[in-house]
């Protein structure tokens, strides 16, 4: 961290992070969908996903990596290609 600067703290940081897991379960939701899958609870059944798990993924709440590295391939993509779109 450059000198003279501080880490961002409060709202500021857990807005920064929430809008980065929205970011995330849009990119989720719109694979699925291009996938073909009109109901995100097909998809997480197909899958051997919680679908109720899965369901909060899309939404955005917080997931681990393990988990999204399962969704990812689920997708028949890399976590590469995954990246590669829809998340700054």
């Amino acid at each position: 961290m450059a000198k003279g600067k501080k880490a961002a703290k409060g709202p500021a940081k857990t807005k920064g992070y929430a809008d980065d897991l929205t970011k995330l379960g849009d990119r989720i939701k719109s694979l699925r969908i291009a996938k073909g899958y009109t109901n995100y609870e097909n998809f997480a059944f197909e899958h051997d996903i919680p679908r109720a798990q899965y369901g909060r993924y899309e939404r955005g709440e917080d997931l681990r990596y393990s988990s999204l590295l399962k969704v990812i391939k689920a997708f028949g993509m890399t976590p590469k290609e995954f990246f590669s779109e829809g998340i700054e």
